[in-house]
């Protein structure tokens, strides 16, 4: 095994990020770096342990990973499976789980029934296309959101939206509900093809070790 190489992890910033600095310290592996909040540092390393950090947009976490600049990621399923990188994703670390699905009013229910063509608002294009023309052979046509998507049937431009549901209570405010459920997300581990195979036995070890605590 090839010690003087480091292992580089990348992580999504924000509540990901904590819960997985969290969960590696579990495993014994901690960053000190990291822990100062006032620093302005962008990769974190720990010499003892031959181990790299740096955190990123959830979005840019498989891409880091596709391209070796990370041999280890963590994000939400939501992210791979919109981005679709060649990556491996390796382990559901059980954590930041929510659902993806199709919401909107209560009188769209009938139009996803009878698959009309329907205006779907998504800042998940790529997963609303996949569960509509792959999983429900509906035709609609995809409209790409950066914001708040539960604005599209409010204001008229889709009548359903695809979007993360955690608690369902903005949906509710806004009259809106979940109409169908796409699939159940969390966070995930995510490892670079190449770096599997050259340091398969540091994380094949560290995925154990995570196993055992989760």
């Amino acid at each position: 095994m090839e010690n003087n190489r480091y292992l580089t992890f990348a992580l999504t910033k924000g509540r990901l990020a904590d819960k997985t600095l969290k969960l590696l310290n579990e495993v014994g592996i901690t960053c000190e770096e990291m822990l100062d909040k006032e620093s302005r540092k962008l990769v974190f390393v720990n010499e003892e342990l031959k181990l790299k950090f740096f955190l990123s947009k959830g979005p840019d976490v498989p891409t880091y990973v596709e391209y070796g600049v990370a041999d280890i990621g963590v994000v939400g399923k939501d992210t791979i499976m919109e981005e679709g990188r060649r990556i491996y994703e390796v382990l559901d670390l059980g954590f930041g789980k929510c659902r993806m699905c199709v919401c909107g009013p209560a009188s769209a229910k009938e139009l996803l029934e009878h698959h009309e063509m329907i205006r779907v608002a998504s800042k998940y294009p790529k997963i609303a296309k996949d569960y509509f023309y792959n999983r429900k052979f509906q035709t609609v046509d995809i409209i790409k959101l950066n914001g708040s998507v539960e604005l599209g049937p409010i204001v008229g431009l889709s009548d359903v939206i695809v979007d993360i549901v955690e608690t369902g209570s903005t949906l509710k405010e806004n009259g809106l509900e979940v109409l169908e459920e796409i699939c159940p997300l969390s966070a995930r581990m995510i490892v670079n093809q190449v770096s599997m195979k050259m340091e398969n036995e540091r994380i094949r070890k560290l995925i154990n070790d995570l196993k055992n605590v989760n």
